[in-house]
């Protein structure tokens, strides 16, 4: 009877061990946004976490803000590898490691976020998610944040309002066009782009309204180009998981997670629109010059972007002429 006894509380023992185990499946979510502060990429995954929390499904997100986990373009290859589970990451940061990456940092490509909420549904970003998943990545919630180009020098409009400053292009693609109109690039992520204007390394940058508004550029700029209604600067920051660590999850947990990432996706849905307009706010309210690209300086940009951007990526990414045409196949 007692080794009976030793032999019951023995096997409870280990089905409580296995169910804190369960209990205790942690998920680390890295991304390089100010936590804490109203960023809608940090809102979208901090959301995440709390609607896994609910879920009760032995599933746990913490979330490492601010590149406390992960330096910014160190996130992907942790992320393929399955050392960081999950991050909100402007995708074209991997395009040195997937080109085809670089289509979601397009000219032009996206002209403003109904646009955007089309091109997620089509057969280009069915391309993009294989290119992801084939990498490594899944997408667990879709986000394109429109942006545009702030000068401490001159008000950024037409191709030749470019010449002569240094900037900070973001991706591939927009530093062949802007390069082709006579600026001078220089490769950073946004969360750099303040110490860089502040010590004289930029002149100009052009990123996402989100992180104009997070970085407080406004304190180091003269003049916004709003996306207004012709919006060149599109960039997709989906959030995504490690396939790896997707795959060593139950399907009560990925279920969780998908329902978790839909909501998150319809709340950047809902946020997106009225971000364009808080930035301009905040602009016009630090004493900054506001102005928009008219349809003629749009179009001009786009020529330089045909034949720079658009040609590259059709020449030297493989599927790439496929690609862009799918894209541009959305009206």
């Amino acid at each position: 009877m007692q080794r009976y006894l030793i032999s019951t509380a023995a096997a409870l023992g280990l089905a409580i061990a296995a169910s804190h185990a369960s209990a205790d499946t942690v998920l680390r979510a890295s991304h390089q946004f100010p936590g804490g502060q109203g960023d809608v990429r940090d809102e979208m995954v901090q959301m995440m976490a709390r609607h896994v929390a609910e879920a009760d499904v032995g599933l746990t997100i913490e979330v490492y803000p601010g590149q406390s986990l992960f330096k910014a373009r160190e996130q992907w290859g942790a992320l393929a590898r399955g050392r960081l589970d999950i991050t909100s990451l402007p995708l074209d940061y991997a395009s040195g490691r997937h080109p085809e990456f670089s289509a979601t940092l397009m000219p032009g490509l996206v002209r403003n976020q109904a646009h955007a909420q089309r091109l997620n549904d089509s057969e280009y970003m069915e391309m993009i998610k294989a290119v992801i998943q084939e990498g490594g990545g899944r997408v667990l919630s879709d986000a394109w944040l429109s942006g545009g180009f702030a000068s401490s020098e001159q008000c950024i409009t037409s191709p030749d309002t470019v010449e002569g400053q240094n900037l900070r292009a973001a991706g591939p693609a927009f530093e062949e066009m802007l390069e082709a109109a006579g600026a001078s690039i220089a490769s950073m992520p946004s969360s750099e782009v303040y110490t860089a204007m502040q010590t004289g390394v930029l002149d100009a940058a052009n990123t996402s309204s989100m992180s104009f508004i997070s970085f407080r550029l406004y304190e180091q700029v003269e003049c916004l180009t709003e996306p207004g209604d012709f919006a060149l600067w599109f960039m997709y920051e989906p959030i995504l998981i490690s396939e790896q660590v997707w795959q060593g999850l139950n399907e009560e947990q990925q279920a969780a997670l998908m329902e978790a990432g839909e909501a998150a996706e319809e709340f950047f849905a809902e946020e997106a629109a009225a971000i364009d307009q808080e930035m301009v706010d905040l602009y016009e309210e630090n004493g900054v010059e506001v102005v928009s690209m008219s349809e003629e300086d749009y179009n001009a940009w786009l020529e330089i972007a045909r034949e720079t951007s658009y040609k590259n990526f059709a020449e030297n990414v493989p599927n790439g002429q496929a690609i862009i045409d799918a894209a541009l196949a959305v009206e």
